[in-house]
C-alpha cells in the first residue's frame, strides 16, 4: 500500500523520520504524555530509537506497532509534514 514505511530513522530523542512507499517523507514526534497503558513503554528514548520495519509497519521488538495509514494522513495533512502523537 502507498502508506507502508520503506525507511525509518531516529533523529532526534522521540523523533523518528520516516518514507512512505508512494514517497511522502515526515517525522513522528512521541510525545510523552502518549505513553500510557500498552505505550508505556515508549517513556524511555531509547527503545523509540529502536523501532524497525515489519510489514511495512513502524514496530518494536515487544511487539508494539504504530498504525501506518494514519501516519500517513496526519504527515500528509501537516503544513511540516510531522505527526505529534499526543494524549
Amino acid at each position: 500500500m502507498y502508506w507502508d514505511i520503506l525507511e525509518i530513522h531516529a533523529i532526534a530523542p522521540r523523533t523518528l523520520a520516516v518514507l512512505f512507499a508512494d514517497g511522502l517523507r515526515g517525522t513522528i514526534f512521541i510525545d510523552i504524555s502518549f505513553c500510557t497503558g500498552v505505550f508505556d513503554v515508549l517513556k524511555d528514548d531509547v527503545i523509540v530509537s529502536q523501532a524497525f520495519i515489519e510489514n511495512g509497519v513502524v514496530t518494536w521488538e515487544n511487539g508494539l506497532d504504530l498504525a501506518p495509514d494514519t501516519m500517513h494522513k496526519e504527515i500528509k495533512n501537516s503544513p511540516n509534514h510531522c505527526y505529534s502523537l499526543k494524549r
